[in-house]
């Protein structure tokens, strides 16, 4: 009898105003048989620090996050602050 954990990164999503959704899915293992997974999400705003995310989500990020992406992202929360 084998138990194993592994976490991977089974989904990710990029919304139409550049928020970059990632879920993390922990895998309990006995001998290749699942017996058990629960899973963790995790959303970036576009020019968000991404220092500790995994590689493949910051690979994402790097190519959704254009200069135009960021601005109106920015644009867009600023309305949200001023009345």
């Amino acid at each position: 009898m084998s138990l194993t954990k592994t976490t991977v990164i089974d989904q990710i999503t990029v919304t139409e105003n550049g928020i970059v959704l990632y879920r993390e899915a922990t895998r309990i293992m006995e001998d290749g048989d699942q017996l058990s997974q629960t899973y963790h999400r995790t959303s970036l705003t576009p020019a968000q620090d991404l220092t500790g995310h995994p590689a493949n989500v910051v690979a994402i990020c790097n190519v959704a996050w254009t200069p135009e992406v960021i601005a109106a992202y920015q644009a867009a929360q600023a309305e949200r602050v001023t009345p």
